[in-house]
């Protein structure tokens, strides 16, 4: 009924390193040698969330990918609805308390940025922001 891939999970730590590493654009295999993914898996992903606006994408040696605005103001629920789609749409036609949980959901998601999820894994690992 609530259907979050993995493909929205990959791409909110992806665009939480995006975050952490600043404002310079960095390499799509830095970023998937960080996080642990396939190369090919995060091109896929970054293409989608590059022809949403979510990313900026800069040929060249000193080449990679930004962030299309500042993590502030990128939610989950954007990440979430560019890779899968209206989150929840069956719930919202059940109604009732499936609704409800729909809502909630989205209010989480919908909450949370990838600024506050950059900080987070900073706190959790007990480190700072870095900058490359």
């Amino acid at each position: 009924m609530i259907s979050v891939t993995s493909k929205s999970r990959y791409a909110v730590v992806a665009l939480a390193e995006l975050a952490r590493s600043g404002d310079r654009p960095v390499p799509i295999a830095q970023v998937a040698e960080r996080r642990d993914m396939p190369v090919q898996f995060l091109e896929q992903l970054f293409s989608t969330l590059r022809r949403d606006g979510l990313l900026l994408s800069q040929r060249g040696v000193r080449g990679g990918y930004t962030l299309a605005k500042p993590a502030e103001e990128i939610t989950v629920l954007d990440v979430v609805q560019a890779l899968d789609g209206r989150l929840g749409e069956e719930g919202k036609e059940a109604g009732g308390i499936w609704d409800e949980g729909v809502e909630a959901l989205r209010g989480v998601f919908r909450g949370t940025t990838i600024a506050d999820i950059a900080r987070r894994e900073a706190e959790e690992a007990g480190t700072g922001m870095y900058y490359i």
